[in-house]
Parts: structure tokens; sequence; C-alpha cells
């Protein structure tokens, strides 16, 4: 049987759909999908949902550029709700807010909650994209291309160069300067990965392995 006909739509001929990001499981929205707008989600690889509002679909980050591009979807035992895990483009609320559920209900009132410790390393893979662009569109000035352009023994000296700084710095116990080196150290793997061809994806995995 076809993925889309086992789905049980409403009376309106909508189903719910979940939002989460693919690597940390947070929920970032929920909307709502009829049986054309999953199937130009499963035909595109980008979440498209329907406007009960408007009456029409949408296709997330068609004006913002915030896609969702799909990684997995997932259907619950009821056949009537769709848990949908995607790679997020900068956010997904509307609000710029990561999360639509930015708020949470604390002594009687609802107060903005700071990003998870997961958003923040969101930041990671954020600089990572913008080695990749730097490759891709050079920009003039920029030491992300000096690098490149000096080649790979250039960035292994300098990864050699962050690592003794942090070294040093750890030594010395000083907590502001071991976090700045260890920023530099960081930064300088992830041009080595890029111009590997490596991406973090596989370093989690193979952390995960290890774990």
């Amino acid at each position: 049987m076809n993925f889309v006909d086992q789905l049980k739509f409403d009376d309106k001929g909508l189903i719910p759909a979940i939002i989460q990001d693919y690597k940390t499981g947070e929920v970032l929205m929920m909307a709502y999908m009829n049986k054309e707008t999953v199937q130009k989600t499963v035909q595109t690889g980008k979440t498209v949902f329907w406007s009960r509002s408007r009456e029409k679909l949408w296709m997330k980050g068609e004006t913002s550029g915030h896609f969702q591009y799909v990684k997995s979807i997932k259907l619950d035992c009821d056949n009537d709700c769709l848990l949908i895990s995607v790679e997020q483009i900068e956010a997904a609320c509307h609000t710029n807010h990561y999360s639509c559920f930015y708020r949470e209900y604390k002594n009687g009132q609802l107060e903005e909650v700071e990003d998870s410790n997961f958003n923040k390393a969101k930041v990671l893979q954020d600089v990572y994209d913008i080695i990749v662009d730097r490759v891709k569109n050079p920009k003039e000035g920029s030491y992300t291309n000096y690098l490149f352009s000096k080649g790979i023994d250039k960035m292994l000296k300098k990864v050699g160069e962050e690592t003794a700084e942090v070294i040093i710095a750890a030594k010395n116990k000083a907590a502001d300067e071991i976090r700045y080196e260890v920023a530099d150290l960081l930064y300088h793997l992830l041009v080595v990965l890029v111009e590997r061809g490596i991406t973090l994806d596989e370093v989690y995995d193979e952390l995960e392995r290890r774990k």
C-alpha cells in the first residue's frame, strides 16, 4: 500500500505534522498537511504544508530561505500524525527563533527561554558551512581563503600552533584564555575537515560509535 494511502486525514482532509531537528530531536514546530502537501514533501525533500487561514499550500522557507530538508518521515501508531525530522536552515519560527516553542510557562506567566545547549552547538555547523561557502565563493581579505590558498601544510601547522596554545592556557589555568584558544583550535580543525571533504555528521557518527 502506498504510504500516503495509509494516512488517516481528519474530516477536513488534514493531518498534523510535528517537525523536529534531526540531530537533536528538538521539536521545532507543528503544522498541518493534506494529501497533496504530503506528496510534495516526499517529492521535493522539503516540507510543504497546508495553511488553514489562507487555504493554500506553502513550502517552509519559500520567502525566508529557511528551508527544512527532510531526513525522515515517521507515522504514529494510529496513522493520524506525522513526525518529520529535518535539517533546519536558520530558524523554524517566523519570529526568527530556532524553534516555535521558545516560551515556557513559569510562575503563572510565559517567559522566553534561551537556546538549548544543542542549539548553541549548532554554531559548529554554521561555521563549517561558512568555510564551505568561502571555498565556493572566495572573498577578498578572507583568512579562510588565505588558508586554502596556502594548502594543507599551512592548515596543519595552524592546528599544531593552536593545540600548543590550548595546552599553555590550560597549564596557566586561565579560563578566558582557554575558551579563546579552544575556539581558535576548533575553527582550524573545521578548515581541515572541509579541505579533506569530511562532514561534521561523519565526526558525530564516529563519536556515537565510540560512545
